[in-house]
């Protein structure tokens, strides 16, 4: 390992870098998909798969990498980040990301590449191997959402047994005859074009999602601000993924690694993650046991949590051996 290229903040990340290229793909239905590429031009091709759905790419996703070594495709999907146009849902499913993901391999002129993504970009990952599994040279997953029924019913019943308080405000944001079904009415006020409307039920969304999403409590003094905008992006995409079981069969996930269990993979994730609990790590790795499967014994779902980020970084340094 190269450690000039480390931080020394601690965080076991790579530095800050500025990507080398940036452009704007057309993709089919009226989207479009910003990206950037970061590192060595000719190093090894690796895509970061953003969460949410919706969440857009940031700045750290950079610096999972080695920037000597790879290099680093990051876009904002449908509806995501500063994909216009913002936070549609129109013709945006799992098939079309996986169709975009393709359309951008085939742009940049990669043959293969590292697919990299957390909670929602695992989903997208899993669908994109299955259907092109002859793209993927390695695949690094971190907070499995496997998007069954059961996964589903956790987020919006289970973890109010853990986060009672903040369970109890999300539901509080609905008026009491609409609690019976949280998901249909949060889709319908994120999906009401008034502001007034669609703003604070995507705040109480996002808070809700954020207070779950780490083992410790998050200190607000470190937490990044979000736009109300960026926020609004999220919580609608999610909510109309959620409503339709995320445009697959259940099971659908599970059922292709076959296709591509042949791919080299690690698999990271918290003992404790509320949004997405470990079983559905287990059940991958239990379908693909020639995948590496860590959990991390001290850390919950987010990727920024100490033990998580380790695991990470350490991930796409062990796949560098494939740039060789």
């Amino acid at each position: 390992m190269n450690d000039m290229h480390r931080s020394t903040d601690g965080h076991e990340l790579y530095p800050d870098i500025e990507p080398y290229a940036t452009g704007v793909l057309e993709v089919s239905d009226g989207y479009t998909l910003p990206y950037e590429l970061c590192g060595n031009p000719q190093g090894l091709p690796a895509v970061v798969l953003h969460g949410g759905p919706g969440a857009g790419c940031t700045l750290t996703h950079r610096r999972f990498f080695d920037p000597s070594v790879y290099n680093i495709v990051l876009f904002d999907q449908r509806g995501a980040g500063r994909s216009t146009p913002y936070a549609g849902i129109e013709h945006n499913t799992t098939a079309k990301l996986v169709e975009d993901i393709e359309v951008l391999r085939a742009h940049l002129g990669v043959d293969r590449w590292v697919v990299f993504g957390g909670s929602w970009g695992s989903t997208l990952a899993l669908a994109y191997a299955g259907a092109h599994p002859q793209a993927c040279r390695a695949l690094i997953l971190r907070g499995i959402w496997l998007c069954r029924r059961e996964d589903e019913t956790w987020w919006f019943e289970g973890i109010r047994a853990i986060f009672p308080e903040s369970w109890r405000e999300f539901a509080a944001h609905l008026p009491a005859a609409e609690r019976n079904d949280l998901l249909g009415a949060y889709l319908r006020r994120l999906t009401d074009p008034d502001p007034a409307i669609h703003l604070p039920a995507a705040a109480a969304w996002d808070t809700y999602e954020t207070r779950c999403s780490t083992l410790l409590p998050a200190d607000a003094s470190e937490a990044p601000e979000v736009a109300e905008s960026a926020r609004l992006s999220m919580a609608r995409i999610e909510a109309q993924y959620m409503r339709h079981a995320v445009f697959m069969g259940d099971g659908e996930l599970l059922a292709s690694v076959p296709r591509f269990r042949h791919v080299p993979a690690v698999i990271i994730h918290g003992r404790y993650d509320m949004l997405c609990p470990v079983e559905g790590a287990t059940a991958l790795a239990e379908a693909w046991p020639e995948a590496r499967l860590e959990i991390v014994a001290d850390a919950g779902h987010s990727a920024m949590e100490p033990g998580i980020r380790r695991r990470l970084v350490a991930a796409t340094d062990h796949f560098r051996r494939l740039a060789d």
